[in-house]
């Protein structure tokens, strides 16, 4: 498991973690909406409980080492608040997803994986304070990351700025 640095390093009589810089605040979070899409899916494809699948995750992913990889560590408490207000907002954030969808299909009928993108996406345009165009851009980078040949990514952004217009009209 990855260390986190503590000031311990510096001086051995004090074991407190460092403060985290900004942008590993930012990766840690990042980290955190790609697990929870990978979450989400899992919980889809699986039928396992919200608390199963984080526990999973806090125990088994963050961090871990398998063979010659090595898991990023992830903002553990955003990672439950998306997957929280994903699960607990379901409906809202499926209805959004409907509307923003062009060629109005419901939204059973779209990808497993994207549609777990659409829920964690939303979970944040729903129910946290980030600002929508980082929103936007930070799934784009998780959809980059499932869907590399990019066939998916004009789709992904359009739906995520209906949504974003939608849930989020004042962030713009």
């Amino acid at each position: 498991m990855t260390d986190t640095p503590t000031n311990s390093d510096s001086n051995p009589d004090d074991d407190q973690p460092l403060p985290l810089s900004g942008n590993q605040k930012r990766k840690l979070k990042s980290a955190a909406r790609f697990f929870a899409v990978q979450a989400l899916f899992q919980m889809e494809t699986t039928q396992q409980t919200a608390e199963t699948v984080v526990q999973e995750f806090s125990d088994h992913r963050f961090g871990e080492r398998f063979d010659d990889h090595e898991m990023v560590e992830a903002d553990k408490e955003f990672f439950r608040s998306l997957i929280d207000g994903a699960v607990n907002w379901q409906a809202q954030i499926d209805q959004i997803t409907h509307r923003a969808l062009v060629a109005k299909w419901p939204i059973a009928r779209i990808d497993p994986t994207l549609r777990a993108l659409f829920r964690a996406a939303g979970a944040e345009l729903v129910r946290e304070n980030t600002p929508p165009r980082v929103v936007i851009t930070e799934y784009m980078a998780v959809s980059d990351a499932f869907f590399p040949d990019g066939k998916e990514a004009k789709f992904v952004n359009a739906v995520l700025d209906h949504m974003a217009h939608e849930a989020s009209p004042d962030g713009f």
